[in-house]
């Protein structure tokens, strides 16, 4: 039996020597990138954090900053194109400095496609019920009176009651 040689010769990749030191030089800076992957949603606000999670920060040779690659789906991408100076200029509201100084939208991970493949979060659905004009639901409740099925007619009610409200908003009722 014989012993598997390395094809290393001894030899470690760069980036896994130097990852420590490279993340406590981001730190000493005030730049520290777990606190943006924990608290994306408080630095960012719900509304962006829904569309778009943040993959990586990358630091660019004699460049000051940083580049942060945020991930989004293809439907999403050209919003967040359009908010992208909001966006770093929220990141670096928490760091105190310019901690960011370019985004990169995509909509794959920077390691490939599979890693891509993200589901973000639907938008909160207001629990708020706006309210309703006694007159209008009650019209509602004559339109769909003669439903025999339950479902059926609260469907027609509820067709009924956005039809009415819909035309009273027009002016039309």
């Amino acid at each position: 039996m014989s012993l598997r040689r390395s094809s290393t010769r001894g030899f470690k990749r760069t980036g896994s020597v130097l990852s420590e030191q490279i993340r406590k030089a981001g730190e000493t800076r005030g730049f520290a990138v777990s606190k943006l992957l924990t608290h994306w949603e408080e630095t960012v606000g719900r509304d962006i954090a829904a569309i778009a999670r943040p993959v990586n920060v990358g630091y660019g040779r004699g460049s000051f900053g940083a580049t942060l690659t945020v991930l989004t789906t293809g439907a999403q991408a050209p919003m967040l194109e359009m908010q992208k100076e909001q966006l770093r200029a929220r990141v670096n509201a928490v760091y105190g400095y310019n901690a960011i100084s370019k985004i990169r939208i995509t909509q794959t991970a920077p390691t490939g496609f599979a890693d891509g493949q993200a589901v973000f979060d639907a938008a909160p659905k207001s629990h708020e019920q706006r309210a309703i004009d006694p007159k209008v639901a009650e019209q509602a409740e004559d339109v769909a009176t003669g439903a025999e099925n339950d479902e059926l007619r609260a469907a027609l009610e509820n067709l009924a009651r956005n039809f009415l409200t819909k035309q009273k908003s027009k002016g039309k009722g």
